[in-house]
């Protein structure tokens, strides 16, 4: 009678495994649907409490969650600063709808490219009541009182309400033409003709930024749209005084039939920071006479200056990882053997690379363009640095195609890479100011900086970097130059001020110091170890 009893009632119990993956799926089809923060009526109790106790959901606020990776360590900034835009389109628009707008001033950070997380963002909306939410790692929301513009003067960006680019460059405050001045030149470059911005200028009678916008598009080389401004404005009766907002004049040729902002950033960026490299960089040497023994310099310094790769793929649910964890082969802690597989696949894969990169080097010291170079071989670059993972299983053959095809995320930074459109404009525009640049220092700095800042593989972006880095360097005669990783976290504070603050001057500092030291013929450092 028992044995009866279990049998009518003895439906097999699902194992914490396969309860785990039934929460996965859930989120997997949230995810799918393009839901990426997590509300707690998106998702059951039970599922949600899974979720978070393996490590696939952060809280951010009550009863609000993003994704994250039960790899991520306490105090691991990476799956915030990801789905930091998300979020804040998500939850903003479910506490006032649509009826609320992001300040001017971030609203043409976004237009123009720039979406870098801010420390504290600022949002209007007649609901508000002036009052602060915190968010993590030092973020927050100022919500202020006060009234919308009007609706020909909003839009929604990545799914966040902002001004239009027109009334973003009119309604921003003077002081972004000279703290950032970048991302303002960059949104002016967006500008088709002088009539994008003249409706607003002469409904309003705006005539003190008139004059602004008129001496701001002739700073960038628009005299077109300038004296288009001035007369118009002085055609309806205004008296208008052009000035020019900007500190610095530019001596960049911008374009101005894109409708997308990151070619000219990365034009101005360049143009920018070059200054600042040639004048803390020692003299170039010059290519050597002896090549012989200067390639074979650069093989005895194969050690290794291989770091963990710097790009971290954004966390989202794949079929696969459901069914390894139902199947219960998925384990929070790092497998020892997989780990110690993927490490010789790197170390070959790397030894591989550095074989085709000396080769690079070796037609460069012969009278070969660095940049043109670069461009045509740093694809095989990256197929030797990742082949071997191919070989071994560990990687997907596709996976050696080329740039990207999803966005990708920087572990622990507020910077954000291109998007995969930007970046197919982006990386040809980068060998195009290697091959243009006189200077082998700004070639190395800028070279290594701007890839990196792209990131335009999955994965490898850091390796690949610091190979472009001394592609460029051996073009100029200095030596191969190693990032020593007792120094790792100093290099990674330098390119991320360089990429959220566009100080470039600690980055060129910190590899010239190194550079230094290998022409006074003193190793930056003996690594052994090859991550």
């Amino acid at each position: 009678m028992g044995n009866l009893c279990s049998q009518s009632n003895g439906a097999k119990m699902a194992t914490p495994a396969e309860k785990l993956a039934d929460a996965l799926e859930v989120l997997h089809a949230l995810q799918n649907k393009g839901i990426v923060t997590i509300h707690t009526s998106d998702i059951s109790t039970v599922y949600r409490q899974r979720l978070i106790k393996n490590g696939f959901l952060k809280e951010v606020l009550k009863g609000w969650y993003i994704p994250s990776s039960p790899e991520e360590m306490p105090g691991d900034s990476t799956s915030w600063y990801a789905n930091y835009w998300e979020f804040c389109g998500r939850y903003i628009g479910e506490k006032y709808g649509d009826g609320y707008i992001l300040s001017a001033d971030y609203s043409l950070q976004l237009h123009s490219g720039n979406q870098t997380v801010p420390a504290q963002l600022l949002i209007r909306a007649p609901d508000a009541s002036n009052f602060k939410t915190d968010l993590p790692f030092h973020t927050s929301l100022f919500h202020m009182r006060g009234e919308l513009p009007a609706a020909e003067l909003r839009e929604k960006r990545n799914g966040i309400m902002v001004y239009t680019l027109p009334a973003s460059l009119l309604f921003c405050s003077q002081s972004i033409f000279t703290q950032s001045p970048t991302d303002a030149r960059a949104a002016l470059a967006l500008i088709g003709d002088s009539s994008e911005v003249l409706t607003i200028l002469l409904n309003g009678g705006h005539t003190t930024i008139a004059g602004r916008l008129a001496g701001a598009f002739r700073n960038i080389g628009r005299d077109r749209i300038a004296n288009d401004l001035l007369k118009a404005m002085k055609a309806a009766g205004y008296d208008i005084r052009e000035t020019d907002p900007f500190e610095t004049k530019i001596d960049v040729d911008l374009s101005f039939k894109e409708r997308s902002p990151y070619a000219n950033r990365i034009r101005l960026i360049w143009n920018t920071m070059r200054d600042a490299v040639i004048a803390v960089f020692p003299k170039a040497p010059g290519i050597p006479k002896d090549k012989k023994a200067y390639l074979k310099a650069v093989e005895e310094v194969y050690v290794t200056d291989a770091y963990h790769s710097l790009s971290i793929e954004r966390y989202r649910v794949t079929p696969e990882l459901i069914e390894k964890v139902r199947s219960g082969r998925w384990n929070s802690e790092a497998n020892k053997e997989d780990h110690g597989q993927k490490d010789a696949m790197a170390a070959r894969g790397y030894w591989q690379a550095f074989q085709v990169v000396k080769e690079s080097i070796r037609k460069i010291l012969e009278g070969a363009n660095a940049g043109t170079i670069a461009d045509e071989e740093h694809q095989d670059w990256y197929r030797e640095l990742f082949g071997p993972s191919v070989t071994a299983g560990i990687l997907k053959a596709g996976d050696l195609a080329g740039y990207r095809t999803n966005q990708v995320y920087i572990g622990g930074s507020k910077h954000v890479p291109l998007n995969v459109t930007a970046l197919r404009d982006a990386m040809p525009l980068l060998f195009e100011l290697l091959a243009n640049e006189p200077e082998a220092s700004v070639r190395a700095v800028l070279g290594h900086f701007v890839f990196v800042n792209i990131h335009p593989y999955m994965d490898g972006n850091g390796r690949m970097g610091r190979f472009m880095m001394n592609v460029m360097l051996s073009s100029g005669g200095y030596p191969w130059t190693v990032i020593p990783v007792e120094r790792r976290a100093e290099y990674m504070s330098c390119l991320e001020t360089a990429s959220v603050t566009g100080d470039i001057t600690p980055f060129a500092k910190f590899i010239a110091e190194l550079v230094q030291l290998g022409m006074n013929g003193e190793p930056a450092a003996t690594l052994t170890n090859i991550k």
